[in-house]
């Protein structure tokens, strides 16, 4: 059977977006290829005309979900305050499949190997970088990657934290003393 040109790259690109939701809500390990495949409308047999191994799939979708965040497009287009307050939301913690791959996943990647990994840098470190140019101008030049990934850790814990416990008061709590921290930390409110 042939099918139009194009049709492969679509079911391909199917897969990593359906990958990339389904490892954030249910990690990596918990995440199996025929679930992920029927999630995705397609045959478990399939998977393999597209990727070699589930750690090849693991390195795409975690890439892509780093790469095309949506929290990402906030900081390019509105800057850091808007990007800090945006990303410790209660939407951004009751929905994790749409959320930030890193908070989701950084210790799973910890335990894969080191290309995925290494994509996985290269994709964190352009979100500090992101952070870095916008911090505000009295920020020194050789402080501002430092302060970028403890930004970035300030926020991706305290999403961590707001998603581990039971008690919502607590979580939204949670989430308010992180952004106030990161906005301290990021030099933009000094309260």
């Amino acid at each position: 059977m042939r099918f139009e040109k194009g049709h492969r790259e679509a079911t391909r690109q199917k897969i990593i977006e359906t990958a990339s939701a389904r490892f954030r809500k249910d990690g990596l390990a918990a995440t199996g290829i025929a679930g992920l495949m029927a999630d995705a409308g397609l045959t478990h047999g399939g998977f393999y005309a597209h990727f070699p191994s589930k750690e090849e799939l693991v390195r795409e979708a975690v890439t892509a979900a780093l790469a095309g965040s949506k929290a990402r497009v906030v900081l390019e287009e509105s800057g850091l305050e808007a990007y800090i307050k945006t990303y410790l939301r209660k939407a951004h913690r009751d929905a994790p499949e749409q959320g930030c791959a890193a908070a989701a996943l950084t210790p799973e990647i910890a335990r894969h190997g080191n290309a995925t990994r290494a994509d996985f840098t290269k994709e964190l470190d352009a979100t500090f970088a992101g952070i870095a140019a916008r911090l505000p101008d009295a920020v020194p030049e050789a402080a501002r990657q430092e302060m970028a990934i403890g930004i970035f850790g300030v926020m991706m814990g305290t999403l961590q934290m707001a998603r581990a416990v039971t008690d919502t008061e607590l979580s939204d709590r949670i989430l308010e003393s992180g952004a106030r921290a990161a906005l301290r930390l990021a030099g933009i409110t000094k309260d």
